[in-house]
């Protein structure tokens, strides 16, 4: 196993029979999400080991070379830049996974979560993983390459549960290119649950309360 991703953990107050991987977006890390844990409000039985990492700093170029934490290097209006990158974190992902797996929680109490670009690792990592996953919450983001996914796509995971949540006036991650991942998603068989909020790039208490039904139906 490789090294880790710097991250936090937040352990339950009895041992974790569950966990959940959650990505921040660019510019941000690990600890921009850990108040969601306070907000979501879940049932103490639930025992959900939380996981934050961090994106390791590399040069933007959307934003002048400038480093900063990210997934991968985003520049816009291209389907197949950073895809090194992606592949990358989604590794890194899996090293997180594995080693939850190794310390005793099945794959299928393990949950994928991100908002923006940790959204589209979400999405890459858990289409692509071997064993199967508690499903994905895919928050202001995208399905990266979708004829890519189509062919990489494993079996394991076919039909996993994914909520999309998206702004309706994001100007970050147009709604449209939200909707589109939505429609291949479906297309290649998977089980999808849409919202959309009137809100910009960012997460509302509405959302909040969906998340927190969609993780009790998948950890639950």
């Amino acid at each position: 196993m490789h090294e880790l991703l710097e991250h936090i953990e937040v352990e339950p107050e009895h041992d974790a029979v569950a966990s959940v991987i959650f990505l921040h977006g660019l510019g941000a890390d690990g600890h921009d999400l850990e108040p969601i844990i306070k907000e979501l409000d879940l049932p103490d039985d639930l025992q959900i080991r939380y996981i934050f990492p961090h994106a390791p700093k590399r040069p933007i170029t959307i934003n002048g070379g400038e480093e900063m934490r990210a997934w991968y290097d985003f520049i816009p209006h291209s389907e197949s830049e950073g895809s090194e990158d992606i592949k990358a974190s989604s590794n890194s992902i899996y090293e997180f996974i594995r080693r939850e797996m190794n310390r005793g929680i099945s794959s299928q109490k393990i949950l994928l979560a991100g908002f923006s670009q940790g959204g589209v690792i979400a999405l890459y990592a858990a289409l692509r993983f071997e064993h199967r996953l508690a499903g994905v919450l895919a928050l202001s983001t995208y399905l990266y390459d979708a004829a890519t996914t189509e062919i990489e796509q494993s079996d394991a995971n076919l039909a996993i549960p994914i909520m999309l949540a998206h702004g309706q006036y994001d100007a970050m991650i147009p709604v449209m290119r939200a909707a589109t991942s939505r429609e291949n998603l479906i297309r290649l068989g998977y089980d999808v649950r849409w919202f959309d909020y009137p809100m910009e790039h960012q997460i509302c208490l509405e959302e909040v309360q969906e998340m927190s039904r969609f993780i009790t139906e998948t950890l639950g």
